[in-house]
């Protein structure tokens, strides 16, 4: 009896596997995202459902902060916030390259090799604590950081002020922008923050997917799509809009390759639990903005989803989130189609002429 029962479920898979066919598949996923099949998540994971690129907090507001923008802007690309006269915030965010460098890690102050990957600078007003390991609450405090860096910026505010202060244009700057002439650190990196928040994601064909063409994704994306959502358990990490849940976990990549010595979020928190834990980057322009993880280890998108296959679930140590992944050719082909509908081409961007 027993046998035969579960011969009879067996043959009940095989008839809805082989019913949920492409068209069915386009069907369902053309309904609004509320009434999409529940993904695979986890017990007591909290997740938002997937949507369509928010706009930016700043956004309707853009016109009446236009000069502190601008201010913000001329900072962003300015060497001269650096102790060499080399390197600004935008050598390691470059827009062509979707605000970040394409290295493995970054290249700091007298060629020094820093201790992480740079991650994008786009719609990092999104997270609520930033850096791969959290240790700065919001965009303002951030700022602080690669300038006072002796490996990255290797400046001391005190000496950035004094520089700047020299130059009129930035006088002008500041008084248009904060209605001072006296340059302060505070302020300075207001304006460096308030320019951030305007780094947006372009629309990507899953956003236009989203806002009903519905022909915007092939086949093979949409099966991708619902493997992210399902077998694959993408979402317990990599849901909401942003696709990030805006925590931090161990993906076995620290644990994997621990010459780095990198202990994450435990320099924040000082959890044992905690060492190895890294920000959960958005997918968004992920296609974009290899290599990938917070040491840059890995060199391509096919390596990312071969770590997650293969790798991950099975390193001692891992978040439990991270499980033993089994997904054929075709299946992990049609994920990587749907990951890259998530990126689009760099928006146009015009860097700033720097005050004299």
């Amino acid at each position: 009896m027993k046998k035969a029962f579960v011969i009879i479920s067996f043959l009940s898979i095989i008839i809805v596997a082989l019913s949920f066919s492409k068209e069915s598949l386009r069907s369902i996923y053309s309904k609004p995202p509320a009434e999409w099949p529940k993904p695979t998540i986890d017990f007591g994971v909290q997740w938002t459902e997937l949507g369509v690129l928010p706009e930016s907090p700043i956004e309707k507001y853009k016109d009446s902060l236009k000069n502190i923008i601008e201010l913000g802007k001329a900072l962003f690309f300015d060497t001269r916030l650096s102790g060499s006269g080399k390197i600004s915030c935008a050598t390691c965010h470059q827009p062509e390259l979707s605000w970040t460098d394409g290295k493995e890690k970054s290249i700091g102050h007298e060629g020094a090799i820093t201790k992480r990957n740079s991650p994008t600078i786009q719609n990092t007003w999104f997270y609520k604590r930033l850096f791969w390991d959290g240790r700065s609450k919001d965009l303002q405090d951030q700022a602080f950081a690669p300038i006072n860096s002796e490996t990255e910026m290797h400046s001391e505010m005190h000496q950035v002020m004094q520089k700047l202060s020299r130059v009129k244009g930035y006088k002008n700057l500041f008084k248009e922008a904060f209605g001072i002439e006296d340059i302060d650190p505070f302020v300075m990196t207001e304006a460096i923050a308030t320019f951030e928040k305007t780094i947006v994601s372009g629309e990507t064909r899953f956003d236009k997917f989203l806002k009903g063409n519905k022909k915007a994704l092939s086949n093979s994306e949409l099966r991708g799509l619902h493997i992210f959502r399902t077998k694959a358990r993408c979402m317990n990490c990599h849901n909401g809009p942003l696709f990030t849940d805006n925590q931090f976990h161990n993906n076995g990549v620290q644990l994997n390759n621990n010459s780095d010595n990198d202990n994450g979020y435990y320099i924040v928190s000082h959890k044992e639990e905690d060492i190895g834990k890294f920000k959960t980057p958005s997918l968004r322009d992920a296609a974009n903005t290899g290599p990938w993880m917070h040491n840059g280890r890995l060199k391509t998108m096919d390596l990312v989803l071969l770590h997650y296959k293969n790798e991950a679930g099975r390193i001692k140590g891992v978040d439990t989130l991270i499980q033993d992944v089994f997904l054929n050719t075709k299946e992990t082909t049609d994920l990587l189609a749907f990951l890259k509908t998530l990126s689009s081409k760099p928006l146009p961007f015009k860097k700033p002429i720097l005050p004299e």
